[in-house]
């Protein structure tokens, strides 16, 4: 792996679909226009072919980079199941988190870098780990768990924050309505009686990584 950002943060979700491509790709927007040089990587990406773009491709319209600079090529699988699965019923060798790790190159003087995982904290992401593997191999400075705002979020969040004890984490709910109650008891439950710290869109987590650059 090269010299690492500045800032360096996981992004994980509470599952999949929940919106973490999305989220990451308009932070890395919001501290684009406001100056700030970024990155993203997607160590390992497995998709449905023909179902439109890729997260490697929504990251790069977010940090005008290319797709293949954000996920290896060797690294993009054409089969809508876990990394590890997919490389299996393609053929392709298999791979160790540590092998993901030693593939990630950063471009010079990044100030905010963010790598996104696969799925939950706990899918599979390598043959011998998750994303909670990665963590512990990259040491971030933050890891953020996109999580839907409504029915369940206070579960999904508690158990996918529970194995990132030892990080600072921020928990982004997507979709958020201010106009939903339910929506701001979540919030407000997460916050105040799981004292999480709880950003409800992209330039509030914007905030929370550039804010720190100099401390």
């Amino acid at each position: 792996m090269s010299a690492r950002p500045a800032r360096l943060g996981v992004v994980t979700g509470t599952g999949t679909e929940v919106g973490k491509t999305w989220f990451a790709a308009a932070t890395l927007a919001a501290l684009r226009h406001d100056g700030v040089t970024v990155a993203a990587r997607k160590p390992v990406q497995s998709f449905e072919p023909g179902q439109g773009p890729t997260d490697a491709d929504v990251l790069a319209q977010a940090t005008a980079e290319s797709a293949s600079e954000i996920c290896p090529a060797h690294r993009s699988l054409s089969a809508a199941m876990a990394p590890p699965m997919a490389a299996e019923l393609l053929g392709r060798p298999a791979f160790a988190i540590a092998d993901l790790v030693a593939e990630l190159s950063w471009p010079r003087s990044v100030e905010v870098g963010l790598v996104e995982g696969v799925g939950g904290p706990r899918s599979p992401l390598a043959s011998d780990g998750d994303t909670v593997g990665l963590v512990a191999a990259l040491r971030p400075d933050l890891v953020v768990v996109v999580a839907p705002a409504g029915l369940g979020a206070i579960n999904a969040v508690l158990l996918s924050v529970a194995p990132f004890a030892e990080q600072r984490v921020v928990v982004a709910l997507n979709r958020f309505d201010d106009a939903d109650d339910l929506h701001r008891r979540n919030r407000a439950w997460l916050v105040e009686r799981s004292e999480l710290d709880v950003v409800t869109d992209a330039a509030a987590l914007a905030a929370r990584l550039s804010g720190r650059l100099a401390g």
